[in-house]
């Protein structure tokens, strides 16, 4: 699924954003840390493109590396608790997004899926997400991420 994947990404980004270019890694970049180590950048430029699903229903929300979602303000976001907020197991993220765990892109899901976008990303210019595979990773300026995902802006980090 792994090469199917970032050729998804790929292509997406061809027929979207075709100055924006997949990068693949000798080196691992499935966590945060790994992947800021890889691209040269601050850990918390890194995209994490995390799946929940909020009262049964699939929500990928793009953190920024070095934050942590909160459940809580997730669940307020959609008028539920945060017992009903959970982290998507593995076989969910693959059906809902196409891309395994520590690959997940932030585009070219195979299901539509409402998109949030941690607001704490507004410290950089430039953020770098994954592209399919565990040491494939983009850069895209924070503004082009808001427009080719269609995501929204939201305090959605704890703290």
């Amino acid at each position: 699924m792994t090469a199917e994947a970032v050729d998804r990404v790929r292509a997406y980004l061809h027929t979207h954003a075709p100055d924006l270019h997949v990068v693949e890694y000798e080196v691992s970049t499935a966590t945060a840390p790994l992947a800021a180590a890889a691209v040269g950048c601050e850990v918390g430029a890194i995209i994490k493109s995390l799946c929940f699903l909020i009262d049964g229903q699939p929500v990928v929300a793009l953190v920024a590396g070095d934050m942590k979602a909160d459940d809580r303000k997730l669940g307020a976001l959609f008028g539920v608790n945060k017992g009903r907020v959970k982290i998507a197991d593995a076989d969910t993220v693959a059906r809902v997004t196409g891309f395994a765990i520590g690959g997940v892109a932030p585009v070219a899901h195979t299901e539509a899926v409402p998109v949030l976008i941690d607001a704490s990303l507004r410290r950089f210019a430039t953020v770098y997400a994954a592209a399919g595979a565990s040491n494939a990773i983009f850069a895209i300026p924070l503004d082009r991420l808001a427009q080719l995902t269609g995501g929204q802006f939201e305090d959605i980090i704890k703290g």
